[in-house]
């Protein structure tokens, strides 16, 4: 029984939907829902239905909030012990194991029913098997037991993107399986340079993250060499891929630059927890310009402009 010293009683109704809100981790879900729109531009060749755009990023966010309310369950003894997390509806007591765990199924049912009958079967069996990867493998084997939580549980981030390209095309193809390795490769040092953060969060739980186990300068060893290959793995839908065209190329090319240039920082000061924010806070912009790259790339009008200018520059010539 985990003891609580926070009023269990909410005072109105709007506090209990609050409540409710706050088990979906709400600030996660936005970025999950940024690769799932990215990767359906470039699947519909920039032409995306809205109402397919609608169901799916709807699919998808019932789907993450009922993985995050799950998290929130199980990880409810840990959270109780962070001064970070003590306040979560759960470990505070506004919310009980039971109830959040009806609401979490409601999601998750709501969230496969949506996508199998207004996009397809695919991309619903998708979105469920990103919530059950995350609460088995991430959540329950891997966080507690394993350094590797982070780059093996990252697979569950990074299945949005498939589910989107699914959504589309009802099909998985070589440029829907790279998008999915970009975020997968991506989470580490993302979620590493949080990690450096809050080790001491960490390591007084138990949570055997890498800076809490290796040490600082092993963990920012790994996210230097975690973002060269996210970096270069970004380039291969323009080559040899051919999905993304120039526009996307320079976008890659310019934010990679960047990744590259402040997670070189980190690895010269890898105890310096001012650069490991700074990192962190631009990994998830670097995802997001990312993502919005690859829908401005693929829209027709891009293809119209850059046509236009290749001809006026041939005619010119």
């Amino acid at each position: 029984m985990i003891e609580t010293n926070v009023s269990r009683h909410h005072q109105t109704f709007l506090q209990v939907i609050h409540s409710y809100y706050q088990l979906t981790k709400p600030r996660i879900i936005p970025l999950l829902l940024i690769t799932t729109a990215g990767s359906m531009w470039i699947a519909a060749q920039g032409q995306v239905d809205p109402l397919l755009l609608l169901v799916t990023l709807t699919g998808g966010t019932l789907a993450a909030a009922s993985a995050q309310t799950i998290n929130c369950i199980y990880d409810r003894d840990i959270d109780y012990d962070m001064e970070r997390t003590r306040h979560r509806p759960l470990p505070s007591g506004k919310v009980q194991p039971r109830d959040a765990l009806i609401f979490a199924i409601a999601l998750a049912l709501m969230s496969f029913t949506l996508l199998a009958v207004f996009a397809n079967i695919l991309a619903a069996c998708l979105a469920f098997s990103g919530i059950i990867f995350y609460i088995l493998v991430y959540t329950h084997w891997l966080k507690r037991h394993s350094t590797q939580n982070i780059v093996i549980g990252g697979a569950a981030g990074a299945i949005p993107a498939l589910v989107g390209w699914a959504a589309v095309t009802d099909t998985l193809n070589w440029a829907a399986w790279l998008i999915f390795a970009i975020v997968f490769l991506w989470t580490p040092p993302h979620f590493w340079a949080l990690a450096l953060m809050i080790r001491d969060d960490y390591a007084k739980v138990g949570i055997p993250m890498l800076p809490v186990v290796a040490g600082d300068t092993a963990t920012v060893r790994q996210i230097w060499y975690y973002t060269l290959v996210t970096v270069g793995a970004t380039l291969l839908l323009v080559y040899p891929l051919h999905a993304s065209g120039f526009v996307y190329a320079a976008i890659a090319v310019s934010l990679g630059g960047l990744f590259i240039h402040k997670s070189w920082r980190l690895l010269q000061n890898p105890e310096d927890r001012a650069v490991a924010r700074e990192l962190f806070l631009y990994s998830i912009s670097y995802m997001m310009l990312l993502c919005l790259g690859m829908v401005v790339d693929s829209l027709p009008i891009t293809h119209s402009l850059i046509s236009a200018v290749v001809s006026q520059l041939h005619f010119m010539s």
